[in-house]
């Protein structure tokens, strides 16, 4: 399904990253980071509360607002009861409303912004997204001081946070179109294939969104998906190709194949993930693209696979879901 807004703008965008994420293809751009996945904090959890906190008044200052300008917060993390964004919404004191797709919370927390801004009674929502390479990993899979080896169709969790400020403000920027996803599930039930998982959801949100909207992957610049890693980048292609005669060479990029530098950073295996992967990447490259005019339509489509691993001991396999964003420049 795609709404269509009038209304809906980006105002202003901020990213924390960590070490890994410091020395990768980004790095440069993020507003902060941190050499460790402590962030000078005790646990790792206590960290990613912190690099929210951070994140939000960050953009707070880029946009010139303050929290009581903001009429509704949406989190979004990877942990069981979103414990990070709910710690952070605590001390932060704005309406929250916590929200859980996995990898695609990035555009899930478009679909419900940009709805609340349809209320006159709303203005300013901000959305923010976080991951930890540490809590996930050890939430998911296995603690990595385990060291369990994994293989190369695997992802590496991105750690950092990032918030967006949409509003009814008009900028440069516009929200569009969202689509919301269907839930899909081809029977992958291997827990480091993320990319095998999420890319037939992609290729349906995209293929329903170009349906919806009456467009096709011509008309946009960029099409960027959220972390399928460089073996789910092919996968997407091929599965779009065979079952809707789409072809997305050319418009295609993935933000967890290109957000690290994977020559140099062999543990990232096939690339990054998480809440953090897409906005890491869309809020500062593809941004700023936009601001510069070197972009001028973008198709964001974050994607998230459902893994529960209590499901998964069950032998059941991974559901996925991916929703879309349309931003455009405006005059």
């Amino acid at each position: 399904m795609t709404i269509k807004y009038n209304n809906v703008y980006l105002k202003d965008v901020s990213t924390i990253a960590c070490q890994n994420e410091k020395i990768g293809n980004f790095g440069k751009l993020y507003d902060k980071t941190y050499d460790d996945y402590y962030a000078g904090e005790k646990t790792f959890e206590q960290a990613e509360i912190k690099i929210i906190e951070e994140s939000v008044n960050i953009a707070l200052t880029k946009s010139k607002l303050q929290l009581n300008d903001i009429d509704a917060l949406i989190g979004a993390d990877l942990l069981n009861q979103i414990t990070p964004s709910a710690y952070a919404s605590k001390d932060l004191k704005v309406p929250f409303l916590g929200t859980y797709n996995a990898c695609a919370s990035m555009c899930e927390e478009f679909i419900i912004g940009g709805s609340l801004l349809q209320n006159k009674e709303v203005s300013n929502v901000l959305l923010n997204v976080s991951s930890h390479n540490m809590t996930a990993e050890r939430q998911y899979r296995n603690p990595v001081e385990y060291g369990c080896p994994k293989p190369k169709r695997a992802t590496f969790t991105v750690t950092g946070s990032a918030t967006a400020i949409i509003t009814k403000e008009k900028t440069n920027i516009k929200v569009s179109s969202v689509s919301i996803g269907t839930t899909t599930d081809l029977g992958v039930t291997d827990v480091y294939d993320m990319g095998s998982v999420m890319a037939p959801a992609a290729a349906k949100t995209i293929y329903e969104h170009l349906n919806d909207t009456n467009s096709k992957p011509e008309d946009y610049d960029l099409i960027m998906t959220g972390d399928l890693g460089v073996y789910g980048k092919e996968i997407l292609k091929k599965y779009m190709k065979e079952a809707y005669d789409i072809n997305l060479d050319e418009k295609l990029e993935d933000a967890g194949s290109i957000i690290y530098d994977r020559k140099n950073q062999e543990e990232v295996k096939a690339g990054g993930s998480g809440p953090a992967c897409l906005a890491l990447v869309s809020y500062t490259d593809v941004i700023n693209k936009m601001r510069n005019g070197n972009l001028k339509k973008v198709l964001l489509v974050a994607t998230g696979a459902l893994m529960s691993p209590t499901m998964n001991n069950q032998k059941l396999s991974i559901p996925s879901i991916a929703h879309a964003v349309c931003l455009e420049v405006v005059k």
